[in-house]
């Protein structure tokens, strides 16, 4: 629960969340006030790491001030600004309840203030230092070993400040915030947070820009090491990342175009795969609730989707869609994703020839996807 005038972005669940100031990592507005109520399950105890706390000094913290509370042992840590800061980076409690109350009065600096938090029954959160666990696993011969590790990416991750370089299939560049690109490579939800398998491996020459779960990633220079990250799945088995064959194609309705010529062109559900050169499938012009089908023959694991427009030559493209699934065609399933409240609305494509992943976490278990 938050309350009051000087909250930034906020995501807070039962096991982890994300917490910042208003403007952050901009300067902190005067004269504003926020109180955050931080509630893990019974029998848990809340872990706080703190990412950044800027806030501009004063005497006893008197003008903008950081205090946390513990209503069950009665404990009070702070008040935290910028000539008082936390003596340590993570701070372990021992109660299931913490309140964290910022204030503002006049000042000129500071960007404020970002926190994240889990429970005791995830720890490793992580924030810009790594909290390492795990050990060594063998790498390529020209890297006798890659580092791997796993870290607890709290919940909120996807919109904090700080820039990622790279994409799921190359990797991240080793300055890329980690949590971010995690929610960008498709291994968390950010809605839910949670743990990551990662190693560190040699870097690469140029890391290509994508968009991905939301995320637009930049294009990057050469670095020596690079983040790689690992689904659990594909820790079992490698074939978990395969491209799922299509049976077949149907949709609600396709386009007969005749051109200026006179010629026809016929926009299919065929022309869907995502392979197909020259023009795509297209529903009628003016369809209400167009859709399309796909056929994978037998029931399969779906793990997420890859969209693209048309081509550069004919300038269609879908902005943004649902899913829905079915496994025997005719009972059919809106995918929700992790939060389970309402119909998940995916981001699609802002321009005809860029792909665009979105992933399903957790996967569909069907045969027919919509």
């Amino acid at each position: 629960i938050s309350a009051g005038n000087g909250c930034g972005h906020t995501v807070l669940t039962p096991h982890s969340g994300t917490l910042s100031s208003k403007n952050y990592p901009g300067t902190y507005p005067n004269h504003t006030m926020c109180c955050w109520r931080l509630q893990a399950p019974p029998g848990t105890s809340l872990l706080l790491a703190f990412g950044d706390v800027d806030l501009e000094p004063s005497e006893h913290c008197a003008h903008s001030s950081l205090l946390l509370a513990d209503p069950q042992t009665g404990t009070a840590y702070g008040p935290y600004c910028r000539n008082s800061v936390p003596s340590v980076p993570l701070l372990v409690t021992n109660s299931s309840t913490v309140t964290v109350l910022f204030n503002s009065t006049s000042h000129r600096s500071g960007r404020g203030l970002l926190l994240s938090y889990a429970t005791s029954q995830h720890p490793g959160t992580h924030y810009t230092q790594e909290h390492v666990r795990g050990g060594w696993m063998a790498g390529s011969p020209d890297l006798p070993f890659t580092m791997c590790f796993s870290v607890y990416c709290p919940a909120g991750c996807k919109d904090i400040h700080g820039d990622i370089w790279g994409n799921p299939s190359q990797g991240y560049r080793d300055t890329s915030v980690l949590c971010k690109a995690a929610v960008h490579a498709g291994v968390i939800a950010d809605e839910l947070g949670g743990q990551v398998t990662l190693s560190r491996e040699k870097g690469i020459t140029l890391y290509e820009s994508a968009f991905a779960n939301g995320l637009r990633s930049k294009r990057g220079s050469l670095s020596e090491k690079r983040l790689v990250f690992h689904k659990v799945c594909c820790l079992l088995s490698p074939a978990c990342d395969d491209v799922l064959e299509v049976v077949a194609f149907n949709a609600s309705s396709w386009w007969h175009e005749v051109d200026v010529l006179g010629q026809d062109r016929a926009w299919v559900a065929e022309r869907a795969a995502l392979s197909t050169t020259g023009h795509s499938w297209a529903a009628e012009p003016g369809a209400k609730a167009a859709w399309l089908e796909l056929d994978l023959g037998t029931r399969r694991n779906v793990t997420g989707i890859i969209t693209k427009g048309s081509s550069e030559q004919h300038d269609y493209y879908v902005t943004s869609y649902h899913i829905s699934s079915s496994r025997d065609g005719k009972n059919w399933r809106p995918y929700r994703g992790s939060s389970g409240q309402e119909d998940k609305v995916f981001e699609g494509n802002a321009d005809s020839h860029g792909e665009v992943s979105n992933a399903f976490i957790p996967p569909i278990l069907a045969r027919y996807i919509r």
